[in-house]
């Protein structure tokens, strides 16, 4: 069983019944190989609420996590705090390509929070917005004395 697999099988074809749960996930494998990335060893909480709907059940949460990266103006090492929402639904059968299933009585949220939470890291991130920068000549670090 993985980390990421919650079981639903108190919400299965029970259209209305709702779940609420808090999960604690720590991470395997780092997420993210841009910019920014969530570091492996990372702890990622997750809020949780499950709706059972005829097609399948609905997964709605919030993700927390914290993010590693360098800044792209003077390369100081940052620590991002990481915050988003993801809503998928898991269906009974599959219909397309790209859905994702109930199996065994379980989903698997790995894919669904994995795509939240890369998405929502920057591409460019700077310590401050005040951040001056390198000099392009001697390497200097504008924003300190």
């Amino acid at each position: 069983m993985s980390k990421f697999d919650v079981p639903v099988h108190e919400l299965t074809r029970r259209p209305g019944h709702t779940s609420s749960l808090q999960l604690e996930i720590d991470l395997d494998d780092a997420m993210g190989q841009g910019a920014a990335t969530v570091p492996a060893g990372a702890k990622i909480e997750v809020d949780l609420r499950l709706e059972s709907i005829h097609e399948g059940v609905l997964a709605t949460g919030e993700v927390f996590t914290k993010a590693t990266s360098l800044c792209s103006r003077c390369l100081e090492p940052l620590e991002l705090a990481v915050e988003v929402d993801f809503q998928e639904l898991f269906a009974y059968s599959l219909e397309q390509e790209d859905d994702f299933l109930i199996q065994d009585e379980k989903i698997n949220l790995e894919q669904a929070i994995t795509d939240a939470v890369v998405l929502s890291l920057p591409f460019k991130p700077v310590c401050s917005e005040d951040c001056l920068g390198l000099c392009s000549e001697c390497g200097l670090n504008f924003s300190q004395d």
